[in-house]
């Protein structure tokens, strides 16, 4: 899958894709920060609830070791929204890269049935699912008349890329913040704290595939628990591998 079909199609399903709003808003990138946010939770939670609460009772844990735990989830959070952050850019970057690339194969191609042929090439993996060849060769048509009046553009960075990437650190930390609440308020039993931020987890992870099934069409209770199944499963994977 090129960098093209990863993120640049997606940035139309947002509201405003050149926004932080819209950042905030594009469900495909909301979902996987959602996800990887979580999954960094559920292995700090469970890892340390396995390694360091096991055997003992909830009278043992300090509050300074739960406080430590916090910073560190909220730390690697955080770390996570940067490096995604940072990611976002330059894949932003990258994809102006290709499009100036296809822009300069579509205007320099020798005739119109070479360009038509790189558009082809450029778009037919969304295009055939869903229309016939004389339908393809329509919106083919089309693209080449508007790419041939088009002017290339900077390459340099915008605006739209840095809101794109505090958006992705806004996400990455707002969404743990239910998983946190546990482990600030059940300030009295640390080990059942522990407990519930876990759960809290797993039902945000239930949450982000309810959300999914509902936007894509599909059966939205299902994807949410498979969402959870995968999550646990790639938790447990995680941990002894030191992750």
């Amino acid at each position: 899958m090129t960098i093209r079909s990863k993120r640049s199609k997606r940035r139309t399903l947002a509201t405003k894709s050149s926004s932080l709003l819209g950042r905030l808003l594009d469900p495909i990138d909301d979902l996987a920060q959602t996800i990887y946010s979580v999954l960094i939770v559920l292995t700090f939670t469970l890892a340390y609830q396995f390694i360091v609460v096991r055997g003992e009772t909830s009278d043992q844990l300090t509050a300074q070791a739960i406080d430590d735990l916090r910073v560190a989830m909220i730390g690697a959070a955080l770390a996570w929204g940067l490096i995604d952050g940072v990611m976002y850019i330059l894949l932003e970057v990258l994809q102006r890269g290709e499009r100036l690339r296809l822009l300069d194969r579509v205007q320099n191609a020798e005739d119109d049935e070479t360009a038509l042929a790189v558009i082809a090439a450029e778009f037919d993996y969304i295009l055939e699912p869903i229309a016939s060849e004389d339908k393809r060769r329509i919106v083919h048509r089309a693209t080449l008349e508007q790419l041939r009046e088009s002017k290339p553009q900077p390459l340099g960075l915008k605006q739209a890329d840095f809101a794109g990437a505090i958006g992705s650190v806004l996400i990455a930390v707002v969404v743990i913040i239910p998983s946190l609440v546990p482990l600030f308020v059940l300030r009295d039993n640390y080990l059942f704290a522990l407990r519930a931020s876990n759960l809290v987890s797993f039902i945000v992870l239930f949450w982000a595939g309810y959300r999914w099934g509902k936007y894509t069409g599909a059966n939205p209770w299902r994807l949410g628990l498979l969402l959870m199944g995968v999550g646990a499963l790639m938790v447990g994977i995680a941990i002894p591998l030191g992750g």
